[in-house]
């Protein structure tokens, strides 16, 4: 199933959580919504799932306008972040509950023995007969898709849905979560903060900011390419160095970065930890090393340079370097942006 946004805007009395977004989610696409608190991605999965209804704009599955349907009449599976899983029923019951409440009617056979395929599909063998309080964290989430999957949703929304567990459970959940998605197919919308969780699982990325789309694409190209300053600090950890443009050329006290495009002025230059070199003799920008912290894959190196500006970037674990040490930083690849 296709979802396509037309322009949609929502706004909370005088603030609007969402302005003029439109969006295509193609059919069987997985795509992630990703962005800081605030810039308007829960909200927008809400009104695809019908919880919120847009002010201004229109929602589409596939040529259907859906922007006015009742949520129950949408067709979509919801997974929250909080499992909302009922206490007082078994894993089995939880499962099994949209099917029972629904328009369409199933013999009891039926549902029981969709609800075996289910705890099958999720790898809950055996533990159909618990409560959810029996069960780990994770464990309740895989309930809660299942819960979600059993009314065989055009389209599955996921809100934060691995947000209230623990990171080696969340990678596990991660990998899953994809092959769930390459076996069944379905359309699926997820939102998170997190930005290795969108990057690890979805087909395209759609960052958002102050309720506006500011990028989208595949995680290569949201990684290699980022269209603008906000996008560049947002995705990971980054380096900012002040700079001037001449010519299609930022100059950075003692560095020079090609910056096609870029208008004469001043900039700023991004780079990752990963894209500077430390070296004790020039050419480069000269820095002192403040701190050097060592970490089971490597170290990383704190120095600030002479203009006062601290850049953080990771050296080889044999490299000899020790604070007070003084050297040069050189840039192996970075992205300038006009100064904003």
């Amino acid at each position: 199933m296709k979802i396509r946004l037309d322009h949609v805007v929502k706004t909370f009395d005088t603030f609007r959580a969402v302005r003029d977004v439109s969006l295509e989610i193609e059919s069987g696409e997985l795509v992630a919504l990703l962005g800081p608190s605030g810039s308007g991605k829960t909200t927008i999965l809400r009104m695809v799932a019908g919880l919120e209804f847009a002010d201004g704009g229109h929602i589409y599955f596939g040529d259907q306008d859906a922007t006015d349907i009742p949520v129950r009449d949408r067709g979509v599976g919801f997974v929250f972040q909080h499992y909302a899983l009922f206490p007082h029923m078994t894993v089995q019951e939880n499962i099994a509950f949209g099917m029972k409440v629904s328009k369409v009617k199933r013999e009891k056979s039926a549902i029981a023995a969709r609800v075996d395929d289910l705890l099958r599909l999720v790898q809950l063998e055996g533990l159909g007969d618990r409560f959810p309080a029996q069960i780990s964290g994770g464990q309740r989430q895989r309930v809660a898709l299942a819960r979600a999957l059993a009314v065989d949703p055009k389209v599955l929304l996921l809100d934060e849905p691995f947000g209230a567990l623990d990171a080696a459970v969340r990678r596990d959940l991660r990998r899953w979560l994809r092959e769930i998605h390459d076996e069944l197919g379905i359309t699926t919308l997820f939102v998170t903060h997190d930005q290795e969780e969108a990057l690890d699982l979805a087909d395209r990325v759609v960052i958002l900011n102050q309720g506006q789309v500011v990028q989208q694409g595949t995680p290569e190209q949201v990684c290699r390419e980022p269209g603008s300053a906000f996008v560049t600090r947002f995705l990971g950890d980054t380096n900012r160095i002040s700079a001037e443009v001449r010519g299609g050329v930022a100059y950075a006290d003692g560095a020079a970065i090609a910056a096609d495009g870029v208008a004469n002025g001043a900039a700023e230059v991004y780079a990752r930890p990963g894209d500077l070199a430390w070296s004790e003799t020039g050419p480069g920008i000269a820095a002192s090393v403040t701190r050097v912290l060592d970490r089971p894959g490597g170290r990383r190196v704190i120095a600030i340079t002479t203009t006062g500006e601290h850049l953080e970037f990771d050296v080889e674990p044999e490299l000899a370097v020790r604070a007070g040490q003084q050297g040069f930083v050189t840039l192996r690849r970075a992205q300038v942006f006009a100064a904003g």
